[in-house]
């Protein structure tokens, strides 16, 4: 009796396997849906303002405007357009975790022709990054075409959690490092508390930060109102995403657990915001 033969594992045309891949991806709603839901899903902006679109008559279903709220569309059927501009949706949402690599942009497109984090993630869906990194930031970057789900998990309110790993020109004092965890007064107020330590082995160099705020380049002037300079920035996790097993440059679809936990984290801050 022959031995049933094993499959070869897959591999890139550099010989490396390939990062794991969302077989199916989840996907979007093919009978009428209400049209803020259509537009928000588009990635164009979130459920509210898309009401407030259509409320000031900048929307058009198959070229008539449409200014009542709760109308309901047929993706594929009907042809919406916003300030002209027509709306799209894929075939399926997606959602990719990118470890951003130094010297990309965290913008869908950039006018001076510099590298974009969507050079580094498939071409096949019209993705958008979650929230911004800067330049020379590195870490946790998500990726999707969900504009409903990016709008609540960027809006301040509801208070996502981002964690960061960062290295400095100089060791940092304990009241320093409570000072963080305190809040730190900016130019644009205060930042919340936070949690702070120092990471161990590195003589005092080296702070794992953890914030919930999103404010313009926070964390360096955090740091650059102690008196530091940051020589390397990365955020490892965000929203509970970990860059884990993944290189600088690399991405991966999130399971479907991953997405059911962006969706069950939303909608926990929602309640909290009702019940208060």
């Amino acid at each position: 009796m022959k031995r049933p033969t094993r499959k070869k594992k897959a591999t890139t045309s550099s010989g490396k396997k390939p990062l794991r891949q969302s077989p199916e991806g989840v996907r979007v709603e093919t009978g009428p849906i209400r049209l803020n839901k259509y537009i928000a899903a588009s990635g164009l902006c979130s459920r509210r303002k898309a009401d407030e679109l259509i409320s000031m008559g900048f929307v058009r279903i198959n070229g008539e405007t449409v200014t009542e709220l709760g109308v309901r569309v047929i993706p594929g059927k009907d042809r919406v357009t916003v300030k002209g501009r027509e709306i799209l949706l894929d075939a399926k949402l997606v959602y990719i975790l990118l470890n951003k690599p130094k010297d990309y942009i965290t913008t869908a497109h950039d006018e001076k022709n510099r590298k974009t984090v969507l050079d580094l993630v498939p071409a096949t869906h019209r993705l958008f990054p979650v929230g911004r990194l800067d330049r020379n930031t590195t870490g946790a970057l998500l990726l999707t075409n969900d504009g409903d789900l990016a709008y609540h998990l960027t809006h301040p309110s509801f208070e996502v959690e981002k964690s960061y790993r960062v290295k400095l020109d100089k060791p940092i004092s304990a009241a320093q490092l409570h000072e963080l965890t305190r809040g730190i007064h900016l130019s644009d107020g205060k930042t919340a508390p936070g949690n702070a330590w120092i990471i161990e082995g590195t003589k005092r160099l080296e702070v794992a930060l953890v914030i919930h705020e999103g404010k313009n380049r926070q964390v360096r002037r955090m740091f650059e109102s102690l008196g530091f300079t940051v020589k390397r920035l990365d955020r490892f996790s965000y929203a509970g995403l970990t860059t884990t097993g993944l290189k600088r440059g690399e991405w991966r679809f999130l399971t479907a657990r991953e997405i059911k936990n962006l969706y069950q984290l939303v909608k926990q801050r929602k309640n909290t915001e009702h019940i208060s």
